[in-house]
């Protein structure tokens, strides 16, 4: 099971927001590309990279920052945040990441989305993120009419393998990992998941062992910009 520290990107800064609130912003460093690199020095195998302007607007605002941190690891890159057609899917591709992450255009415009499954495979991955069982989208900051489960069954219609399933009253709370929904997701599709949101321990960490196999990594953000967790240490929960 991978352990991916999360990198979110705002106005140039890696930043953290409380249950994706702008208004409760925390800067935990003004250079996401040495972020990168320090989380790639520390054993990362995978980072999470967010463009969180690009999530508020619609469109990728961190371009230059996710192109040199591609340029600079060498450990697959997965992006969210803003990506709402072909060329932004494309655009990030070329720029050195390994997995586009699909929020709102799975949501507005389920066909687009559809065919980008069909045409890059693997290379796209859905983030379902819930707020009470709702799919929220637009940087979270609307919900959607669609139930979590319905969107996570259509999707594996689509041909989609993998889903990052986060909720969202539990980011950047350190409140632990959504274990209820996920077993929902478990039980109701054969989606595999990476969990986000609530991580703070490492007895959190250890509560997610007994879905290995389905659940392929989780990603980290407050608990290891605060200490609260190492990388370490959190990775040799699951070796």
């Amino acid at each position: 099971m991978l352990v991916i520290p999360a990198i979110d990107m705002r106005r140039g800064r890696c930043v953290r927001l409380y249950q994706g609130n702008p208004e409760k912003e925390t800067v935990y460093g003004d250079n996401p590309v040495e972020v990168a690199r320090q989380w790639e020095q520390l054993g990362a195998k995978m980072l999470h990279l967010v463009d969180l302007d690009g999530a508020f607007t619609g469109l990728t605002q961190n371009a230059k920052i996710i192109s040199s941190i591609g340029d600079e690891v060498h450990i697959p890159l997965q992006l969210g945040g803003g990506i709402r057609s072909k060329e932004a899917v494309e655009k990030a591709f070329s720029a050195g990441i390994s997995r586009v992450i699909l929020g709102t255009l799975a949501i507005e415009r389920p066909e687009l989305a559809r065919e980008l499954v069909e045409e890059f495979g693997d290379g796209i991955i859905v983030g379902v993120d819930t707020r009470d069982g709702m799919v929220a989208v637009k940087g979270w900051t609307e919900s959607s009419q669609t139930r979590v489960t319905e969107l996570a069954a259509r999707i594996e219609q689509w041909g989609v393998k993998e889903i990052i399933y986060t909720d969202i009253e539990r980011d950047g709370t350190l409140k632990g990992p959504d274990l209820e929904g996920l077993e929902t997701l478990l039980d109701k599709t054969g989606l595999q998941v990476i969990m986000s949101g609530g991580i703070s321990s490492l007895d959190d960490l250890a509560s997610l062992k007994p879905y290995k196999g389905r659940v392929k990594g989780v990603i980290i953000g407050k608990a290891l910009y605060t200490n609260q967790l190492t990388l370490p240490d959190a990775m040799a929960v699951f070796n």
